[in-house]
């Protein structure tokens, strides 16, 4: 397998456990082997973009603080705001010196770091950058670089000739989705027998939202669509949706991110040409390796900065590496720890499954 590397940070190796509530708020405490003394608060987004925020962020971050002996509080959003906000409020009150966000908003987002400044308390942006904000961290893979492996991987399933594509970019207040689409963009526009026949975001990357954008591109372009980029597997599998409903589905090449169970599935069926995969015990790694370090007063270590225009400020980033993943690598995200193979194997995907070689 290609190893997913993050440059310039020594990602502990950690063992994946879960941890978390009913309520969605997952808390730990001091618990022996760690040095770090303060409180580290995160406040998760939704779960509705994506399954990962729970199923697989929470647990890795759980892992990575419970390893470090640091206290901490994980919450979720859930796509609301003004309860991050309130969130975020509560967590500074209960003593945080450390806070890590993952906004649903550049403007909300930069208010939260704003109060958190004022209080003392040092924020970091995880996974998703806040325009305007004052993050003293930006924990995340290089989005650019997914874009670009979407848009490869789409060119490589689409192969020569004519092709009209439609791309179903993320959530507009998400700077990833811009991210995201710039890349694919700087590999797909340069293929000049490719045309765009339509092109869409999705707000809060809804995907019940998505698939009704796609089937309106869809109709717009009469169903000349051979190629579609879909900015995550949620979005992908919207589209996917549609495309079986009009008996397309496996014959018109569809994107994904994040390297869902569904994302996976998809792919394995032949209806989704391929994902990419983060590893959420990577990104929670190195995102508990620079709130660790910010509560015992020391900088973390980076790997370069992001511009943030809109702040006018270069912001000290750790980046790491995203993995392309087809059929013939599924194996590779189940080897990882990223998915199990029961989750993915499950029902008539056993069979698929064995082809490729997971067991």
């Amino acid at each position: 397998m290609n190893s997913l590397v993050l440059v310039g940070v020594a990602a502990a190796a950690l063992t994946l456990s879960a941890c978390g509530s009913d309520d969605g708020d997952t808390t730990g405490s001091e618990n022996g082997g760690g040095d770090a003394t303060g409180k580290i608060g995160v406040i998760l987004p939704d779960t509705e973009s994506s399954v990962r925020w729970e199923s697989a962020d929470r647990p890795a971050l759980a892992a990575a603080f419970d390893a470090a002996g640091v206290e901490y509080d994980i919450q979720n959003a859930e796509g609301d705001a003004e309860k991050m906000t309130q969130i975020a409020d509560t967590m500074i009150g209960n003593g945080v010196t450390v806070l890590a966000i993952v906004n649903l908003d550049s403007e909300s987002g930069a208010a939260i770091q704003e109060k958190a400044a004022s209080q003392g308390v040092a924020t970091i942006d995880y996974d998703r950058l806040t325009l305007g904000g004052s993050a003293e961290y930006y924990v995340s893979f290089d989005n650019t670089k997914v874009g670009e492996l979407q848009g490869q991987g789409l060119a490589d399933c689409l192969g020569d000739g004519p092709k009209n594509i439609v791309y179903l970019n993320g959530s507009p207040t998400d700077n990833n989705a811009t991210l995201f689409s710039a890349g694919a963009h700087s590999v797909l526009d340069k293929i000049t027998d490719y045309k765009v026949v339509g092109e869409q975001a999705v707000p809060e990357w809804d995907n019940e939202e998505a698939a009704t954008i796609f089937q309106q591109l869809y109709t717009a372009a009469n169903g000349k669509v051979d190629g579609v980029l879909a900015a995550n597997d949620g979005l992908g599998g919207a589209v996917i949706g549609i495309l079986e409903a009009n008996g397309q589905a496996g014959k018109v090449p569809v994107t994904g991110q994040d390297a869902t169970v569904e994302g996976l599935q998809n792919v394995l069926a032949g209806t989704q040409c391929m994902t990419v995969y983060k590893s959420a015990t990577l990104e929670a790694n190195a995102l508990a390796e620079a709130a660790i370090a910010l509560v015992k007063g020391e900088e973390a270590e980076t790997t370069g900065t992001v511009e943030d225009a809109e702040g006018g400020r270069d912001v000290p980033a750790i980046l790491l590496d995203p993995q392309s993943i087809t059929k013939d690598n599924v194996k590779d995200v189940i080897d990882d720890g990223g998915q199990k193979a029961e989750d993915v194997c499950a029902g008539n995907f056993a069979a698929l499954c064995s082809e490729a070689g997971i067991s």
